[in-house]
């Protein structure tokens, strides 16, 4: 029986997949990112993994390395330790691990928020097939035919690959 998500626990999926990044090959999310989707605070939600570390095998959660969190650090322009940050390693948790978290944490928003992290990782995983069965389709049509197509194929290949996000410039404009 489908039980009724109350709407104010209900996180918008466009919230979520902005939070779930490429890392090592995987799609991850952050815990800075789970606990505020779940309610708690990082410390809070780092504490429980680690008194239930057995449930957050490698292929679950993994620590960021400094050079990748400075990377992240850097692209989304978190505080840096000198400025009040956070002065430990993040962790990153796969879809595995974000589901695992609501289970520990056990309360009523976690649960909800769980339900819809697993729905944009399906989602995130239907778009990226659907890409590469468009790409085959496309590969298997350039195969058949001939060169006098060769630029719709390649229009089509550049309209495949997606848009740099729109980024506003950072500080103060100067009139002249």
């Amino acid at each position: 029986m489908d039980q009724q998500i109350p709407r104010r626990l209900v996180v918008p999926l466009d919230h979520i997949d902005q939070a779930i990044f490429l890392l090592r090959g995987q799609k991850i999310m952050l815990d800075a990112d789970l606990a505020n989707l779940y309610g708690v605070t990082t410390k809070r939600l780092n504490e429980q993994v680690k008194r239930n570390r057995a449930r957050f095998p490698v292929d679950f959660m993994f620590q960021l390395t400094k050079g990748e969190a400075d990377i992240l650090r850097s692209q989304f322009a978190t505080s840096s330790e000198r400025h009040g940050g956070r002065r430990t390693l993040p962790f990153a948790f796969t879809e595995h691990g974000a589901v695992m978290l609501a289970s520990v944490l056990n309360t009523t928003i976690a649960v909800h928020a769980s339900i819809q992290v697993v729905r944009a990782f399906v989602r995130l995983r239907r778009l990226l097939a659907t890409n590469v069965n468009l790409a085959r389709k496309l590969a298997e049509l350039e195969n058949k035919y001939d060169a006098k197509f060769k630029v719709v194929f390649e229009a089509i290949r550049r309209l495949m690959i997606p848009p740099e996000p729109k980024r506003q410039p950072i500080g103060f404009r100067t009139r002249h």
